[in-house]
């Protein structure tokens, strides 16, 4: 690395200038343009550290790396510090069980990633034309901190693809997951999407749509100045339900839902069912400059294909209506394979500081992904569209 080169650890956001984060990020700073990646953009990982979601207490502690060439910076990370495997969505609970048994220290490690978001992105964010030296300075940042602090791994969570393969190039190992996105053949309606469809799936989606309209209400979709108070306050009631049934405690605090009105409104899809003037169920949406990525669910009463309805379909909805290519709907999930929902890869990165044990790391990952790309195959082949010539 050359000495013209810097490389600082940040304890928080205080001491970065948001327009430099935003930079690196690939982040407007038009208020006209949409961020590619809205979860790595300034304003949404400082709320989430505003908000006391990450911090003292929660197991995420910020040590967001920079990269500085004089005074301009060039590269930045989202890093953190671990105690725990909560949120992440890349399972690695064997790893650790395993390392600890064998006599080590499993915790604390690190992990570059967006707190809560299995929504692949740039995590190693460099500005236009410091793409190469800018990824080898937080590379080299990342590995220090391990190396330095004694801590047993650093983890590059739903990275992009690029980023992954560069990654292994240089020794880190390299691991594939499976998530299911819904993607837009320049369909000009929702029937135009369903038209390509196998008939039997056709059906079954609209007799799922049906089935959800009958709940008695309307379903809205709200977004920037049309999400008022009152409906965060009742997204929040759904979202404290679904964290307390899937995690034990809800991930993000009520003051986050606040901080994201505040500083980011105009990227947020809300879709509510709405009965008497109650929402009894919601599907939160962040909104990027060609995606459209589902985040929380919740209700409060339960009706035949809600969810569905409130979750996917509205969300490609949405997306044909604003010429969005991709739905990202979130970690897991076969059944969203009915439902218009293709398997895709995606990619982490791991440096394993203990060479015996990433050895054992790296053989468990060449049969993960080989067993992977064998399930992404036969769900492919098993998915909702007509074949080549079938007829309705």
């Amino acid at each position: 690395m050359s000495a013209s080169f810097e490389i600082r650890v940040h304890t928080s956001f205080e001491n970065i200038d948001p327009s430099e984060w935003d930079s690196c990020a690939g982040s407007s700073s038009s208020e006209s343009e949409r961020a590619v990646d809205p979860f790595t953009t300034y304003r949404f990982l400082k709320a989430l550290e505003d908000s006391g979601s990450i911090g003292p207490g929660t197991g995420w502690q910020a040590q967001y790396l920079t990269v500085h060439k004089g005074d301009e910076m060039i590269a930045a990370a989202p890093v953190y510090g671990k105690s725990h495997s909560q949120g992440e969505y890349i399972f690695d609970f064997n790893w650790a069980h395993a390392y600890e048994n064998a006599g080590g220290r499993y915790y604390p490690k690190l992990q570059v990633a967006v707190p809560f978001t299995p929504v692949t992105g740039r995590r190693l964010l460099t500005k236009p034309e410091h793409e190469q030296v800018g990824r080898a300075a937080l590379i080299q940042g990342l590995v220090q901190l391990v190396q330095e602090n004694k801590i047993s791994s650093a983890h590059i969570t739903f990275c992009a693809e690029g980023e992954a393969t560069e990654g292994e190039k240089i020794g880190l190992l390299k691991r594939k997951s499976q998530q299911f996105h819904w993607k837009n053949s320049s369909y000009q309606n929702f029937e135009d999407f369903l038209n390509g469809l196998s008939s039997r799936k056709r059906k079954n989606i609209r007799k799922e749509r049906k089935q959800a309209q009958s709940f008695g209400g309307e379903i809205v979709q709200l977004t920037g100045d049309q999400i008022q108070p009152e409906h965060w306050d009742a997204f929040w009631r759904f979202y404290q339900d679904t964290g307390a049934r899937k995690w034990g405690t809800p991930y993000l605090t009520r003051s986050f839902f606040d901080l994201a009105h505040e500083r980011m409104r105009d990227d947020i899809l809300l879709v509510l069912a709405i009965r008497d003037g109650q929402a009894i169920a919601g599907a939160l949406n962040f909104i990027g400059a060609d995606a459209l990525f589902g985040r929380y669910w919740g209700c409060t009463e339960h009706y035949p294909a809600l969810h569905f309805e409130l979750c996917y379909y509205q969300a490609v909805d949405y997306a044909i209506a604003h010429e969005l290519s991709t739905v990202e709907a979130g970690a897991q999930g076969e059944h969203k394979l009915a439902r218009g929902y293709l398997p895709v890869e995606t990619h982490s990165l791991h440096y394993i500081a203990d060479t015996g044990f990433r050895d054992a790391v790296a053989k468990f990952l060449d049969a993960e992904a080989q067993a992977i790309g064998e399930e992404i195959e036969i769900l492919t082949a098993y998915g909702p569209f007509k074949n080549s010539g079938e007829a309705d």
